[in-house]
């Protein structure tokens, strides 16, 4: 309405100023040119009267006639005649512009306020021989019609202004009730009404701006309901599921969960709340908040959720900031594996005593037994050799569940790497040297193509770091990785042990150079009781568990093992030690 009153009244304001001063400038210049005639035509009447009058009598008839003051000048200025004044008490006209003008040969003409009485004059003057003619026409009259023209064209526009400003007034409320309309639509859709349309039916800019609004309510309203669909499939999806899930915003708000979890915790979940009202389990809150810090998936071991259950957590980043988290019941999982590992243990424990009394036995009747003894001492080797076999079995399979229970305890020290590295080469030379096997030790493995005749280029360095191990369990790692290589590597005539600087680590090896070892074993090396060759495992006495044990032992010392190999091209067996 403001910008509306604005261009009217404008409007109203350069039509009155343009119509009043083209109408003004229209009527001065048309009495400008009648008193250019009558100065003209009185000019002629002074030239040519013969009849004798005198100057102050022309000019006193011609003003008459002419409706305008008449004076007759000389060449000098000076005044001759004048309609209405004593000549001699007018001053010298030689300085008027008008005056200048005509003795020049042209009509002079100039505009001018009267001293004496104050009223503008319009003068106009013509050469005539022996001076000039001017006429003075009083403009008081122009003024007067002029203000009387600006009188009309002020009321003529106050009404078109009036209209125009009624006209105004009904375009401005119809086109701010379609707006209100638009807004309130808009609102509605804001507060999540995404039903409401404007449907306008005009086609003009608010039809079209109202038309824009409604195609964008329809494809959010069918974008909205795509997303709560899918939204619905996923919380129905999470629902069934057995694992509890829930998710955490970037600031540690609850921002959902499954119904696994809501049975889960006894208060029950408390969404858009810190997630630590809901779980207090000091694991599971490290986990979320490093999988929100760092961008990567994370997984702990949480006992304190719920009293007495055990639950895996694994955590993974959100992509608008914060994370999912998913915990798997482990309790009866790790109840079942307990029950084998003491089931295990106790077996094992159990079959010792029986086991060393029938080996006992065997070996007693094979010294009373004579050699040419016939089938029975060939009978009492092999139960000699099975009850061995059963033995080591045994033991193997109690060492195990001891250290996969937890029960052995290591006592971690720093530990020089050379150190457990000659101990290993003290332990296993001579077998080495009865099987005609050189015996090194390097800083890094030998390439697997090299020749086994190839000397060690580079002994182990002396400034390798301390590492944190147990000597005993970590020369039983070496002693299950040597035993293998003796077995299985004999051929390649050569064994390396050494070791080299990783970063916080210190990683040890056991290369050979036998057959090697195919790919698709690589995996399950580590597996108890897998074996690549069943049938040579037999013969050579192994149980099988030899590498379980070192798996086990190495992830109780916080590192790992590894194996490389490539068949025809010998094998690797590696392990890291963290620094102390």
């Amino acid at each position: 309405m403001a910008a509306f009153l604005a261009v009217i009244f404008a409007t109203a304001l350069i039509f009155d100023v343009m119509i009043g001063g083209a109408w003004q400038a229209s009527l001065r210049a048309e009495i400008e040119r009648n008193l250019v005639q009558k100065t003209q035509l009185v000019a002629r009447r002074v030239e040519t009267d013969r009849s004798g009058h005198s100057l102050p009598d022309i000019a006193a008839q011609e003003a008459q006639s002419a409706g305008a003051r008449v004076t007759i000048i000389d060449p000098t200025g000076k005044i001759l005649a004048d309609s209405e004044t004593n000549p001699s008490s007018l001053e010298n006209a030689s300085a008027r512009p008008e005056f200048i003008d005509a003795l020049a040969g042209k009509v002079g003409s100039n505009e001018r306020r009267s001293a004496t009485i104050g009223i503008p004059f319009l003068y106009i003057a013509v050469p005539v021989s022996g001076g000039a003619v001017r006429l003075a026409y009083p403009l008081s009259d122009v003024e007067a019609v002029a203000a009387q023209v600006r009188r009309g064209l002020a009321l003529a526009s106050a009404l078109a202004f009036l209209f125009a400003l009624v006209i105004a007034a009904i375009a401005a409320q119809w086109s701010a009730h379609r707006l209100d309309r638009i807004v309130g639509v808009a609102a509605r859709i804001a507060d999540g009404d995404l039903q409401a349309r404007i449907l306008e039916t005009s086609q003009d800019e608010i039809g079209r701006v109202a038309g824009a609004i409604d195609k964008t309510a329809r494809r959010v309203e069918q974008s909205f309901a795509a997303v709560r669909s899918s939204q619905h499939q996923l919380e129905t999806l999470l629902d069934s599921m057995q694992d509890a899930v829930i998710a955490v915003s970037a600031d540690g708000l609850v921002q959902w969960a499954n119904r696994p979890m809501n049975r889960l915790i006894p208060q029950g979940t408390r969404l858009q709340q810190p997630v630590v009202a809901t779980i207090r389990d000091p694991d599971f809150l490290a986990t979320v908040q490093q999988a929100t810090h760092t961008r990567e998936v994370k997984t702990a071991r949480a006992t304190s959720i719920v009293s007495g259950r055990i639950f895996d957590v694994t955590a993974a980043p959100l992509p608008d900031g914060g994370a999912v988290a998913v915990l798997r019941d482990l309790t009866e999982t790790e109840r079942v594996e307990k029950t084998r590992r003491d089931f295990i243990a106790n077996v094992s424990h159990e079959l010792r005593t029986p086991l060393t009394s029938i080996q006992g036995y065997a070996e007693t009747l094979l010294d009373t037994t004579p050699e040419g003894g016939g089938p029975t001492r060939e009978f009492l080797e092999i139960i000699r050799k099975n009850s061995a076999r059963m033995s080591r079995l045994t033991e193997d399979l109690l060492t195990l569940a001891r250290v996969e229970s937890g029960e052995t305890r290591f006592d971690a020290e720093r530990v020089p790497p050379a150190e457990l590295l000659h101990d290993a080469e003290e332990s296993f030379r001579e077998i080495a040297r009865t099987h005609g096997i050189d015996f090194q030790i390097q800083d890094s493995p030998a390439h697997h193509l090299q020749s086994p005749n190839v000397p060690a280029p580079n002994p182990l360095p002396e400034n390798l770091p301390q590492v944190l191990a147990d000597r005993e369990a970590i020369h039983q790692v070496f002693s299950n990785l040597i035993d293998n290589a003796l077995k299985y590597g004999a051929s390649g005539g050569r064994i390396i042990l050494g070791a080299r600087a990783v970063p916080d680590a210190v990683e040890f090896f056991v290369q050979d150079f036998g057959a090697g070892i195919a790919s698709e074993h690589l995996p399950r090396l580590f597996e108890r009781f897998y074996r690549v060759d069943k049938a040579r495992s037999r013969e050579s006495g192994g149980t099988g568990l030899g590498l379980a044990i070192a798996k086990h032992i190495m992830l109780a010392h916080g590192g790992s093992i590894r194996a490389e190999s490539e068949l025809a091209h010998g094998s690797i067996f590696l392990f890291t030690l963290p620094t102390a």
